[in-house]
C-alpha cells in the first residue's frame, strides 16, 4: 500500500487576506507610498492606511504567544495517570473483564442421563487433597460420558502425603449425591453380586493428547459391569459433549462441600484470623523446588541440602542455556523474599494480616516474615492436640476453606489448589484473586531490573493481568467472560 499525504492546498497568492492562516507578510509595493495622483505618500499616511491590516493578526496571535512564553504558575487542568503510585493497591484498579459461572450448565438437568446404565464405575484418586479433587471432577464427567452409575470414589492411601483419609472423611456424602442428581447417578453401595468381586482396573493417568473414553473404556465397562478408573491427567475437557461438561461443572463446583466436622473446624479457624486478611498460598518446599529443576544460588546451606536430598537421580538441576530458558518461561517458584518484594510492588501494605496457606517444610520463610510480620498459620491458631491428630487432607481442607472465604487471595504457583480456590471464589463473586507472575519476574530480572525499576515493572504486569481478568485459567466450559 502506498501512503500519500493529503494536504489542503492553500489559496492563490492573489487571494491572501490578513485572516488567512496561509497569509504571509504583505509585500510592500511601490504604489503603497504614492497617493492617488502618484505623488509620494508620507510614512504617517501609510501607517494610518495599513495599521488595521498589521494589527489584526497580532491581536489574534498574542494569547498564544503569552501561553507559550509565560512560565506555569499553577498545575495543569489534568495529569496523565502514572503506571504506579505508592498509595495504590492492586485491588483498587477498575476491572475491565470478570469471569463468572456460565448459566447454561446450571440448567443442564434438562438433559438427564438415560435410565438404562452401562455399568458401575469407581473413580480411584491419588495424591493430596487437591489432586484427589482434580481426578474426581474428571471422573464425574467420564461417568456421565459413559452413562455409568458412579460409586463413591476411592481416595488411595498415600504415604508420601502422610494421608489415610477417605472421601467421607473430608466431604459431605449426602450433599454430593443430592447435588449431582440429574447430572450423573451416584450411589453409596452396589448390588451384592457385583460388590463381591474387585472392579476391573483401568488406568488412564498416563494417557496424553486427545483420549477417547468411549472407544477405549466403554468396552471394558460393558464387559465387566464394574470398573475402577484413574482419569487421564491431561484430558481435553473442551471436547466432551455438553452433558458431560455440565456434569463436570456441577459436580466439581456445586456438589463438593466439606463434611460437618471438618467445616466446623474450618469455621473456627476462619473466625480466629483478624479481619480483613489476605490468604497467601506460598509454595517453596524442598520437593517442589527439586521437581522444578531450577537453580538457586542465594539460599542457605540448610535449604540447599534439603533440595538436594529431595532431588534424587531423576531431577537433576538444569544448567546453562536450558536453565535460562526454563526460568524465563516462568517455571521456577518464587522464593519467600521474592514474593514479599512483589506484594510490596503491588501496594499490599506491610501491616496486612496474612494467613499462610501452606504445607509443612517451607524454606527461607524469614525472607517473607522480615517484611510482612502479621502472619497466621493453622498450627499457630489451632490447639496442638487438634493439629496433631489431623490427616493431611484435613489440613489441606482447612487451607482451602479459609482461602475461598478470605478478603483477598494470592498464589505464588498455579497448582491444583490454586485452580480450585480461584474457581470457587469466582463462583462466590470474590474477585480479589491474583496469581503472581513468575514469568514476568524472571524476564525482568534477567535483563537487570532491580529496585524501583523492577517494582514498577511488576506493578504494570500484574495490573494488566488483574484488570483484564487474566491469570486465572478458569475452565472455559464452566466460566464465561463478562465485560464490565
Amino acid at each position: 500500500m502506498t501512503w500519500r499525504a493529503h494536504l489542503t492546498p492553500g489559496p492563490h497568492p492573489d487571494e491572501l487576506t490578513p485572516f488567512s492562516i496561509h497569509s504571509r507578510r504583505p509585500a510592500i509595493r511601490s504604489g503603497d507610498f504614492r497617493g492617488g495622483g502618484g505623488e509620494a505618500m508620507s510614512s504617517a499616511a501609510w501607517w494610518a492606511r495599513s495599521r488595521v491590516r498589521l494589527l489584526v493578526p497580532v491581536l489574534f496571535l498574542a494569547p498564544a504567544f503569552y501561553f507559550l512564553l509565560s512560565p506555569p504558575t499553577s498545575p495543569p487542568f489534568f495529569t496523565l495517570p502514572t503506571s504506579r503510585e505508592e498509595s495504590r493497591v492492586i485491588w483498587a484498579q477498575r476491572r475491565v473483564v470478570e469471569w463468572r459461572p456460565c448459566g447454561w450448565w446450571r440448567a443442564a438437568t434438562a438433559m438427564p442421563a438415560p435410565t438404562r446404565r452401562n455399568g458401575y464405575i469407581r473413580i480411584d484418586c491419588y495424591g493430596g487433597l487437591n489432586q484427589l479433587r482434580r481426578d474426581l471432577c474428571d471422573g464425574i464427567a467420564v461417568a456421565r460420558l459413559l452413562n455409568a452409575t458412579m460409586v463413591l470414589p476411592k481416595f488411595e492411601v498415600a504415604a508420601y502425603w502422610n494421608e489415610s483419609s477417605g472421601f467421607a472423611d473430608v466431604f459431605d456424602v449426602d450433599y454430593f449425591i443430592e447435588q449431582t442428581r440429574g447430572y450423573v447417578e451416584v450411589v453409596k453401595g452396589i448390588p451384592v453380586e457385583i460388590a463381591s468381586k474387585e472392579p476391573f482396573k483401568v488406568d488412564c493417568s498416563k494417557r496424553k493428547g486427545h483420549f477417547d473414553y468411549v472407544e477405549t473404556v466403554l468396552p471394558a465397562l460393558l464387559e465387566h459391569q464394574y470398573i475402577s478408573l484413574t482419569p487421564a491427567m491431561s484430558q481435553r475437557r473442551d471436547r466432551n459433549p455438553s452433558y458431560a461438561k455440565a456434569s463436570y461443572c456441577q459436580g466439581c463446583y456445586n456438589a463438593l462441600r466439606l463434611n460437618k466436622n471438618v467445616e466446623r473446624k474450618a469455621i473456627e479457624l476462619l473466625q480466629a484470623i483478624p479481619k480483613p486478611f489476605l490468604s497467601l498460598h506460598l509454595r517453596f518446599e524442598p520437593d517442589m523446588v527439586a521437581y522444578s529443576r531450577c537453580v538457586y544460588t542465594d539460599l542457605s546451606s540448610k535449604s540447599l541440602s534439603a533440595i538436594e536430598a529431595a532431588r534424587g537421580e531423576e531431577r537433576k538441576e538444569l544448567t546453562g542455556e536450558a536453565a535460562r530458558v526454563w526460568r524465563n518461561r516462568g517455571k521456577c517458584p518464587l522464593t519467600p523474599s521474592e514474593t514479599a518484594f512483589v506484594l510490596k510492588a503491588l501496594g499490599i501494605p506491610t501491616d496486612t494480616h496474612i494467613y499462610l496457606a501452606a504445607g509443612d517444610g517451607l524454606m527461607e520463610l524469614e525472607g517473607f516474615t522480615n517484611i510482612y510480620k502479621k502472619i497466621y498459620t493453622k498450627s499457630s491458631l489451632l490447639t496442638h492436640e487438634d493439629f496433631e491428630k489431623m490427616h493431611g487432607n484435613t489440613k489441606a481442607a482447612l487451607d482451602y476453606y479459609v482461602s475461598i472465604n478470605s478478603d483477598a487471595y494470592v498464589a505464588t504457583f498455579f497448582g491444583n489448589m490454586d485452580k480450585m480456590v480461584t474457581a470457587m471464589r469466582t463462583i462466590q463473586g470474590l474477585q480479589k484473586t491474583l496469581v503472581l507472575s513468575r514469568r514476568a519476574y524472571a524476564n525482568y530480572t534477567a535483563v537487570g531490573f532491580a529496585g524501583e525499576q523492577l517494582a514498577k515493572a511488576m506493578w504494570d504486569a500484574h495490573r494488566e493481568e488483574y484488570i483484564m481478568g487474566r491469570g486465572s485459567a478458569l475452565p472455559e466450559q464452566c466460566f464465561c467472560e463478562f465485560k464490565l
